[in-house]
């Protein structure tokens, strides 16, 4: 991704990430979204973000570099309002009980 198309991330936002993937001599777009729960130093060279996602009741993160030519776009689809930097405590909180209904 070039510097001019780089969204603005933050901890508490669902993103859709559009990744390059080579199988064979095909190449292809493969979608991973999920919640960025950090992001590390900031705008340089080195910079990184963690996505978290759950998928079929096992969480997955993964870590994607922001300059990296395999990311073809970032989408932005929900934004959230978090009090932290890093939303590490996310890896602890399972999802919330359903309510039963009362009679």
């Amino acid at each position: 991704m070039s510097d001019t198309t780089l969204p603005v991330l933050k901890p508490g936002q669902t993103i859709k990430v559009h990744q390059k993937i080579k199988e064979g001599g095909k190449e292809r777009l493969q979608v991973f979204e999920g919640v960025v729960i950090a992001c590390k130093h900031g705008n340089s060279q080195t910079a990184t973000f963690t996505v978290r996602k759950v998928s079929d009741g096992i969480a997955v993160e993964r870590i994607f570099p922001l300059h990296s030519p395999v990311i073809a776009k970032i989408d932005l689809v929900r934004s959230g309002h978090v009090r932290r930097a890093k939303l590490y405590h996310l890896r602890k909180v399972g999802a919330r009980p359903l309510r039963e209904k009362k009679a």
